[in-house]
């Protein structure tokens, strides 16, 4: 995952979730800003500590399903997604992974091209947590640098997000970066939502997400990141 532990932020404003409406020519891009949207979040580790990396909801069938990268999403131990999470409070409720779902490349070679992986939430109440919070489409074989997007992240020195709009680039033909200050350790999965409230990328891949905090890396959303999202949403 991101492994700068330290960072600077320029913090010039609040950016909500309708501020992810950017496009061709749109910006200012590159400025790393306070973020905030209710789709996007911390996980946790179940056995208690603090926040280690970012995932968001994803639009799904069942209501219950996040996005974030692979490498988030590993290991033993349960896992807890907080939604808008704040200086140490969860305004939406703390949800309780139940399954994980990564792809093949991850799990047989820790690929980084396979960086990307789905978690399904239990319920809380008879609740899910689309129906709290809304989830962002995940969309994938959109061309990189089509369009703006919209990065949000909770880096670990950070109790509150942070957020960033650029023009993705491609590295090579499954990778694609942006030029984000401020995205250090933690903000691994941090979605990458397009004006059309379409997540394109997540944070991750290359270097486990980018081995400084200017400059973030994420996995080309393919055919088999689109399987993937079937097998979670249960389309498949």
């Amino acid at each position: 995952m991101k492994r700068v532990l330290s960072v600077v932020v320029v913090l010039l404003g609040l950016v909500t979730a309708s501020a992810a409406t950017v496009d061709e020519g749109a910006g200012p891009f590159g400025v790393t800003v306070a973020g905030r949207d209710a789709r996007v979040g911390v996980l946790l580790r179940a056995a208690g500590g603090g926040h280690f990396c970012t995932a968001s909801v994803v639009d799904a069938p069942r209501r219950d399903l996040i996005v974030s990268a692979a490498h988030c999403l590993g290991g033993d131990g349960g896992l807890v997604f907080v939604p808008g999470y704040r200086d140490g409070r969860a305004p939406y409720g703390e949800w309780r992974v139940r399954r994980r779902l990564l792809p093949r490349g991850w799990v047989e070679g820790r690929h980084e091209d396979s960086d990307v992986g789905f978690a399904v939430l239990a319920p809380r109440g008879g609740t899910r947590v689309q129906d709290v919070v809304g989830g962002n489409r995940f969309v994938t074989g959109t061309a990189t640098g089509a369009t703006g997007v919209t990065v949000t992240g909770y880096p670990d020195a950070r109790e509150t997000p942070v957020s960033c709009i650029d023009k993705p680039e491609a590295l090579g033909r499954a990778q694609q970066r942006v030029a984000c200050p401020g995205f250090s350790g933690g903000t691994s999965g941090s979605p990458w939502v397009n004006g059309d409230g379409q997540v394109v990328g997540v944070l991750g891949g290359h270097d486990q997400g980018g081995a400084t905090p200017g400059v973030s890396y994420s996995v080309v959303l393919g055919a088999e990141a689109r399987r993937l999202y079937r097998q979670a949403a249960g389309l498949s």
